[in-house]
């Protein structure tokens, strides 16, 4: 009784208390042993194996943990990917036709909270890569000029930036307070 009451409450305690009740018996019976001259060690190493499925059990447990937890990621990449590309598919027409521009690429930065259920709540930003319609047409080669002259040749974004803010913000049904959407235009600028 006392090294039950020393014992702290955990899931190891009713095994401790099997192995403490099996050793107490073991002493009672250590006579009847002695008078049939049974090997006592003998007996405890048989039941071993026993003991150790308790730890196995708990190892089990943590790797089937660990797979759901790596399974939980794998869907969320797959739902992240299939919510870009629909995404992608419902405004790349309207862009194309009213813009110019087509989209390259969808990425997203989510809201720790919700990283759970991926929704498009649970969207914090949403960064959208766009290109000139033109420029999505393989093997055209454009000329290029390097001016030694005019340092600040910079290219200045479009003036419709806004307006495509605001295009996919009602495509995508957003609130301008709860996600952000990032427009990066292909080639750094």
């Amino acid at each position: 009784m006392i090294i039950e009451l020393l014992l702290p409450n955990s899931s190891m305690k009713k095994y401790i208390n099997m192995v403490v009740g099996l050793l107490l018996i073991l002493i009672f019976l250590q006579p009847l042993f002695h008078l049939f001259q049974v090997d006592v060690e003998s007996l405890v190493d048989n039941t071993s194996p026993f003991f150790n499925t308790a730890i196995e059990d708990e190892e089990m447990k943590n790797s089937i943990e660990l797979k759901k937890s790596e399974i939980q990621q794998v869907q969320a990449a797959y739902v992240v990917e299939e919510m870009a590309v629909q995404m992608k598919k419902q405004v790349e027409e309207g862009l194309s036709e009213q813009y110019g521009v087509a989209i390259k690429e969808i990425s997203f930065e989510l809201d720790k909270e919700e990283q759970a259920a991926i929704t498009l709540e649970s969207l914090k930003t949403i960064y959208v890569t766009l290109m000139k319609v033109d420029e999505q047409k393989m093997g055209a080669v454009q000329e290029v000029v390097i001016s030694v002259d005019d340092p600040d040749t910079s290219e200045e974004l479009p003036p419709e930036i806004e307006d495509i803010t605001s295009f996919l913000y009602e495509s995508w049904q957003l609130e301008e307070e709860d996600q952000d959407i990032s427009i990066l235009w292909e080639g750094g600028v």
